[in-house]
């Protein structure tokens, strides 16, 4: 994040946990689609066949 936003930045370290929480809200009637938390790495998006 310090990347990101810099040094100076006064972000709190669960900001992009709060984002992904958001959008899995909002694709939770969507069967096909899922966020994966993929440790130590990040997420990924999932598509189902």
């Amino acid at each position: 994040m310090d990347e990101i936003w810099g040094m100076e930045a006064e972000t709190d370290e669960r900001t992009v946990d709060v984002h992904i929480k958001r959008l899995r809200e909002k694709f939770s009637d969507c069967s096909e689609f899922e966020i994966v938390t993929v440790r130590r790495l990040g997420y990924k998006a999932e598509i189902k066949a």
